[in-house]
């Protein structure tokens, strides 16, 4: 997953083991400096591509996902251009992320491909590292969108897998037609 000779530090580590041991289905990363919500793929398959539209096989998905965040976000949702993140308008707030810029090693790619867990990164807000008394706004700027993208837990694949005798199965492989990416049941 990371390039060659790159060094995972011990807390990325940590997240990516106990991502294993949890069976999270969705998650959110939140981080400052535009004002738009990006999906998976961050790392684009041609490496030498800038800007280049690298989908997941659950492409359909990840754009539903990330614009229930985006519809429900009072400022992503305003159709003003001349805003924060007004370049984003036309796209509806979202954007695949090797569309925007590729990098490798990003917590969204890594949970797509190796665990069941879908996830979206959230840019916040225009100031990369903004003012402590704009953090209030930003905080209710968000905090409908949050719970709008939180209740899609509840939709797609859900349910238990069990044996002949109700047992439930582990680890049992669950694949939909038409999307090459399988997800397994959890312990």
């Amino acid at each position: 997953f990371f390039p060659p000779g790159f060094q995972v530090a011990p807390e990325t580590k940590a997240v990516m083991k106990w991502l294993r041991s949890i069976p999270f289905v969705l998650s959110a990363s939140l981080h400052g400096g535009e004002l738009v919500v990006t999906y998976p793929y961050d790392y684009s398959r041609h490496p030498m591509e800038e800007k280049m539209f690298s989908p997941t096989p659950d492409e359909k998905v990840f754009k539903m996902l990330a614009k229930a965040y985006a519809d429900a976000h009072p400022v992503i949702s305003d159709r003003s251009e001349l805003r924060c993140g007004g370049n984003f308008v036309k796209r509806g707030g979202i954007i695949n992320g090797a569309e925007w810029y590729s990098f490798t090693g990003g917590m969204a790619d890594f949970n797509y491909l190796h665990t069941n867990c879908f996830e979206v990164t959230v840019e916040v807000g225009c100031e990369k590292f903004p003012l402590e008394e704009e953090l209030f706004t930003i905080w209710h700027e968000n905090k409908g969108a949050l719970l709008n993208y939180m209740e899609m837990v509840h939709r797609g694949i859900k349910g238990i897998v069990s044996d002949k005798f109700g047992n439930p199965i582990k680890n049992a492989r669950i694949s939909v037609r038409g999307i090459q990416h399988d997800v397994t049941t959890g312990n």
